[in-house]
């Protein structure tokens, strides 16, 4: 589960600590490379600041919408490799979660909640929600069928 947890903090992380070092710097590299061509760290400061136009202006969504898969499997790999993930369909959680948040980025210059724009962090961000429940709950009704079908 720290693998997990360090892997949230930065994609490469879990990978590291589980003693794969090349796919480690591989993805570390590339969440770098991801974040300064998005203009990542200027969008999360405008966002917090609550600057959502500016923040919509200097976010590429070209390099945004890469992100969540880079670092959903990041996630799911350091899990993985950590020993996690033995159940069947156990991925799904985190593959629906990176579709949630690509959509999420997709729409988050337009799409407003209760009318307000949260823009290209907070609408991904609240996107992981519906991804996780859609996810778990495809994984349990799969696992549900696979033992129908045993008997």
């Amino acid at each position: 589960m720290d693998k997990l947890l360090w892997s949230i903090a930065l994609p490469g992380f879990g990978q590291l600590l589980n003693k794969k070092y090349i796919k480690g710097i591989v993805l570390i590299f590339l969440v770098f490379l991801v974040n300064v061509q998005g203009n990542f760290n200027e969008v999360i400061l405008l966002s917090f600041h609550g600057e959502i136009e500016k923040a919509i202006q200097y976010a590429d969504y070209q390099w945004h919408m890469f992100y969540p898969c880079l670092y959903f499997f990041a996630m799911w790999d350091a899990f993985k490799d950590a020993g996690g993930g033995k159940k069947p369909y156990s991925f799904l959680p985190f593959v629906f979660s990176a579709y949630f948040v690509t959509v999420g980025t997709i729409y988050s210059s337009k799409l407003t909640l209760f009318s307000i724009l949260l823009g290209p962090i907070w609408l991904p961000i609240l996107s992981v929600i519906p991804g996780l429940v859609v996810g778990f709950l495809l994984q349990h009704i799969m696992m549900i069928k696979k033992l129908a079908n045993q008997f």
